[in-house]
């Protein structure tokens, strides 16, 4: 099974990048954040034209989450938004059932600045996310967005960061209490030392200078651990027209 998470920044800016990597990849399952759409503008249609279904949480034109699955496959149970969450308007969490995986969509708050009111709000979300992850019925697969830099290692200069957000003890140890409730970082758990990126600021040339961070994510159940055969990212989509500020993440689950 190919999962794919992307944050597209604008699902219909990206369209035609979104459709051709449906295309290049033949994912199963696409964990998709930041649509910055309304309901009835989301490219539906398109989407069903190349064979994907597409449970989904739009927000208007900020954030939105969405989950597509292969037209073949049987979906059910879709929730939306996360309980706990300080702000449930801004349309950052769905989760649906898909052919017996419950996967979750997701898209943490940015934060801003450490101490603004959306930095608490960011605090908030995470916790609210670790309470869904210990939950009995906790999804199988967490992907998104977490916006938040496991350490060090996955930003290109840590000091370049001090004193600013995804970076700050606060967050990186509600990063943690995400992986203790059994959950691992499937990029990680594959790649222990080989720092990559999935985000790039547009400005200042930071894509070719690789000045990016690591801040999307597969959160794999660890009972699923062993189903895990692969995980990378695709910087090809990060370049070209129109690209995405991020690029999306795969992974390679045995789904038997």
């Amino acid at each position: 099974m190919r999962v794919v998470t992307w944050n597209v920044n604008s699902v219909r800016a990206r369209l035609p990048r979104l459709l051709e990597l449906l295309g290049a990849h033949e994912p199963d399952l696409v964990c998709l954040q930041e649509l910055k759409c309304a309901e009835e503008a989301f490219p539906a249609e398109a989407l069903a034209e190349a064979g994907y279904t597409a449970p989904r949480l739009c927000g208007g034109r900020w954030a939105g989450v969405a989950v597509l699955a292969r037209r073949d496959a049987e979906v059910d149970d879709v929730r939306s938004g996360l309980p706990g969450e300080a702000r449930p308007e801004e349309a950052r969490w769905v989760e649906a059932v898909v052919d017996g995986w419950r996967v979750a969509s997701v898209y943490v708050p940015n934060g801003r600045e450490p101490a603004s009111p959306t930095f608490a709000d960011k605090l908030v979300f995470l916790e609210a996310m670790r309470e869904r992850l210990a939950a009995d019925d906790a999804p199988d697969l967490v992907a998104g967005d977490l916006n938040v830099a496991r350490d060090d290692a996955d930003v290109w200069d840590a000091e370049a960061f001090v004193g600013a957000t995804h970076v700050t003890g606060e967050e990186r140890e509600r990063l943690a209490a995400l992986l203790d409730t059994g959950y691992l970082d499937a990029y990680r758990r594959l790649h222990p030392d080989e720092p990559q990126f999935t985000w790039w600021d547009y400005r200042a040339g930071a894509f070719p200078r690789n000045h990016g961070m690591r801040i999307d994510y597969h959160l794999l159940a660890e009972r699923h651990g062993r189903r895990l055969t692969a995980c990378g990212i695709d910087r090809d989509f990060r370049k070209g027209p129109k690209p995405s500020d991020h690029a999306p993440l795969l992974a390679e689950l045995d789904a038997s």
